[in-house]
């Protein structure tokens, strides 16, 4: 039974072994086929993908090629234009070549044929001519009784004698062209030499100091509590300076016609004694209608001397003012005096007006006795009241120009600057020393040539002008611009001098050789 029973039991196992063997291969067989659908299904899925993406790729790049081919086609269609507009363009340019070329041939052949017309009319003309010449020639030979070698030595004596009288009259002409411009070279070197004299000047200097009897008188001038010297500055409008200077007391003004007054008044209350305001503003009134005649008598007396007696009584009347006016410490009325001289004398050199020259040297300087209550330089103020008083354009140019703020517009102008220049420049004009002077002008060529370069110089111009030569091989045409101003930068840097100096640097290249 138990054999039976295990050997039902292994049946039974088997059995169920072989059902469960079965169930798992049905199982695994599933999943296989599962598995296969799932890769067939992905592998549909990526195929339809893929060719989905190639599908886009593909007309994608049908598009770009059909873009390109589009572009290609254009830019063909452009050039083809181009070529069609330039092959047009040549067409037209042969046309008119051609038609150009036609009128040319058309203009030869007219030429052409009027030159041979005209040649042959030439041609008839000499024989003429010739036929004419051969008859003069036989009329004069029986009319002279002269040979052809007779005849022609007369017409050569008469072409001999037309020659020298050619001749004379050319050397005649050389001969006057070089009188003129010897005469003119004269005059340079006249005018260049009175430029640079140097003869004694004597200068003036407005001191606005009155001197007192003793220190006492003072405290008068002061007067209570200040009132005199406030009377006194109010009715002269200076400003009167009292300090432990002894026995003396100074007026401080920029007007000197002020000063001037003021001084004069100051020393009338001293003498008289009686000083209080009252009386102060009695003196100074006094004093002003004196001094405003003394003004136009000086005025007269100048414009006498020199000899212009037609000038406007206002003109006069500043003149007199530059009596108390003075530049440099140099008086300006007998600056303006001398300058008149000076002008005269070089204008009577030169062949010129020297009335003229007197007017335009007198009254140069005539803004000067504005320039402290009118804004502007002295040349432009004397130039603005000789127009507004009726003095001719001449006389208005020398007075404009003679700082050269302007152009020249006369020679007189140009002599206007000489002589203020002789009468305002050299030593012993304008408060400078003889010895002042030359230290001033070597230390202004020194400063020159402390610049390397430099091969020669010179002060000129009582000093208004220094002119550089520099080494041609050490300092090139360019670089002399750049010196120029260095040497003026110097100049302004370490030196002192009135008015302005001309700096002129020169660069010469000579080439010479000896023929033996």
């Amino acid at each position: 039974m138990l054999i039976i029973y295990i050997a039902v039991s292994l049946a039974g196992g088997s059995i169920i072994g072989y059902l469960i063997k079965e169930v798992f291969e049905k199982n695994k067989l599933k999943k296989a086929k599962d598995d296969v659908e799932r890769v067939i299904k992905n592998a549909k899925s990526e195929s339809q993908e893929i060719i989905r993406k190639a599908d886009l790729d593909g007309k994608e790049l049908l598009y770009k090629l059909r873009v390109d081919f589009d572009k290609q086609t254009a830019n063909k269609r452009e050039e083809l234009s181009q070529l069609e507009k330039k092959l047009s363009q040549r067409e037209e340019n042969l046309e008119k070549r051609l038609d150009f070329i036609e009128n040319k041939e058309t203009d030869a052949n007219k030429k052409e044929t009027r030159i041979r017309d005209q040649e042959k009319e030439i041609k008839q003309n000499k024989e003429f001519l010739d036929s004419l010449i051969r008859e003069e020639k036989e009329k004069l030979q029986r009319i002279s009784s002269l040979t052809p070698e007779e005849a022609k030595q007369l017409l050569l004596k008469r072409f001999e004698d037309e020659l020298k009288a050619e001749k004379a009259h050319m050397l005649r002409q050389i001969e006057d062209e070089v009188k003129e411009e010897s005469d003119r070279k004269a005059r340079e070197i006249i005018s260049l030499a009175i430029q640079r004299c140097a003869v004694e000047h004597t200068t003036e200097t407005t001191v606005s100091v009155v001197q007192l009897p003793n220190d006492e008188i003072k405290g008068r001038i002061i007067g209570r509590e200040g009132r005199n010297i406030r009377a006194f500055e109010m009715a002269t409008g200076v400003d009167l300076v009292i300090d432990d200077t002894p026995e003396a007391v100074s007026i401080s003004s920029f007007d000197p016609i002020r000063r001037e007054i003021s001084r004069i008044s100051l020393e009338r209350l001293v003498t008289d004694g009686r000083i209080h305001p009252a009386r102060i503003e009695e003196v100074v009134d006094k004093v002003k209608k004196e001094f405003e005649k003394r003004i136009v008598e000086e005025g007269k007396t100048v414009s006498f001397e020199v000899g212009i007696h037609n000038l406007h009584p206002e003109l006069r009347r500043l003149l007199g003012k530059l009596k108390f006016r003075t530049s440099y410490g140099q008086n300006a009325l007998q600056h303006s005096r001398e300058v008149a001289f000076i002008m005269g004398t070089l204008a009577s050199e030169l062949g010129l007006d020297a009335r003229i020259a007197k007017r335009a040297g007198l009254l140069h300087d005539i803004g000067k006795a504005m320039d402290h209550q009118v804004e502007g330089t002295h040349a432009s103020i004397g130039a603005e009241l000789l127009r507004k008083y009726g003095e001719s354009d001449i006389i208005i140019n020398a007075a404009e120009s003679h700082h050269e703020d302007v152009e020249f517009k006369s020679v007189y102008a140009v002599l206007a600057l000489v002589a203020d220049a002789v009468s305002a420049s050299r030593p012993g004009a304008r408060r400078e020393t003889l010895e002042t002077y030359i230290k001033r002008l070597k230390e202004l060529e020194s400063i020159a040539f402390s610049f390397e370069g430099v091969d020669k110089a010179f002060a000129i111009q009582a000093g208004r002008e220094v002119r550089v030569i520099v080494y041609p091989n050490k300092i090139r045409d360019e670089e002399i611009t750049l010196l120029s101003h260095r040497i003026k930068k110097r100049v302004e840097k370490d030196m002192e001098y009135p008015g302005q100096i001309k700096i002129t640097v020169i660069r010469e290249t000579r080439s010479v050789e000896y023929a033996k």
